[in-house]
């Protein structure tokens, strides 16, 4: 994992080495590590990077998944991350028209919990999209560094023309022919041969994953890309039988309305947040209708955050005491959320006092 235990992930201007383009409408960015932060950016396959940029006055922070595997224990010399245009986006048209080698970039150190440290055992994924960055560094570490590992990967694109990626998975496909298993399904372009062209959904998913692999024997699904792919893979894993424990989800795009946010509870006429941060704490009084992540920000600068939408999970903290109402989460696992941890750019005061400890 990124840094320390307990330690603050924090940013650092970082090199631009590379800029590829991989489709029409995505590229990919390399990052030089220099020697002296290469421990702070080690990182677990499957982790994420949060850019950040300053416009017109604004500070505009994205978080984009690590694609490279993870192979030096030392930490890496360099980092690659995939970025996938998003019309009207505040990040992605800058990467892609702006950015060249060359140009320095504050870059935050690795976060995330999409992750699978390599151990034997088959694996499998299920990606739409953009969805294949953090897999793709998951797959490429998993087999290279523990040889009693097999995993099968199911990818959806709209056509071969737009797959990210394209290249270093056939790549990976040439290198371990018996251990990785690849299927490709194109939503808008008809295949010669292989899985019929159409979209993956919930029904078309349970009748062809028992026909692909032994869903039983799969000791880890990972699922990432856009909310509906997500969702109904997972309705479909559990109705094959498959326990929640096992399906790990990240969510890259969130339709409006997706999940709205349930009625808001009275919140206290008075609330205060307590904070603690890179083993410093600090208490302040909670504005009507703020998140605690902006409350936290106020007084605090280094707090951690990325989307502001629940999506990455970068502000991730553990509710020390108290009550709060998320608005939505797209990023934590059910099981963290029952160990108490929240996500503070959704989360609101329903007690007087609330404590949160971002350093567990």
């Amino acid at each position: 994992m990124a840094g320390k235990p307990g330690t603050l992930a924090r940013f650092h201007p970082l090199r631009v080495t590379a800029v590829d383009r991989l489709t029409d409408d995505a590229v990919a960015l390399t990052f030089d590590i220099p020697a002296e932060l290469r421990a702070e950016y080690r990182f677990a396959p499957g982790q994420h990077l949060a850019l950040r940029r300053q416009t017109d006055g604004t500070e505009i922070r994205r978080t984009y998944s690590v694609c490279s595997p993870a192979l030096d224990p030392d930490g890496p010399g360099q980092l690659r991350v995939g970025v996938r245009m998003v019309e009207g986006g505040a990040f992605s048209p800058y990467a892609h028209k702006e950015i060249a080698v060359g140009d320095v970039l504050d870059v935050m150190t690795p976060a995330g919990r999409f992750t699978l440290e390599p151990q034997p055992g088959h694996y499998a994924a299920i990606v739409g999209g953009s969805g294949i960055t953090p897999v793709l560094s998951i797959v490429s570490t998993l087999l290279a560094r523990e040889p009693n590992a097999r995993f099968c990967l199911v990818r959806s694109d709209r056509t071969a023309a737009s797959t990210m990626f394209l290249e270093e998975v056939a790549d990976l496909k040439d290198r371990y022919p018996t251990r990785f298993q690849l299927v490709t399904v194109f939503s808008r372009e008809e295949q010669q041969a292989g899985v019929v062209t159409g979209r993956l959904d919930e029904e078309r998913l349970t009748h062809l994953l028992p026909a692909l692999l032994p869903v039983d024997d799969i000791a880890g699904w990972f699922l990432c890309g856009p909310f509906g792919l997500v969702q109904g893979t997972e309705r479909a894993l559990r109705s094959l039988g498959v326990r929640r424990s096992r399906i790990h989800e990240e969510i890259f795009h969130v339709d409006n309305g997706a999940s709205a946010p349930a009625p808001a509870a009275t919140a206290p006429a008075h609330s205060t947040v307590t904070a603690t941060l890179d083993g410093r704490s600090g208490t302040w009084p909670v504005q009507d209708g703020e998140a605690l992540l902006d409350t936290v920000l106020r007084n605090r600068s280094d707090a951690p955050y990325a989307c502001k939408g629940g999506v990455c999970g970068t502000c991730r903290a553990f509710l020390v005491s108290g009550e709060v109402r998320m608005d939505r989460n797209f990023a934590l696992e059910p099981e963290e959320t029952e160990a108490g941890y929240v996500l503070a750019c959704q989360s609101h005061p329903a007690t007087e006092k609330v404590e949160l400890d971002f350093d567990r």
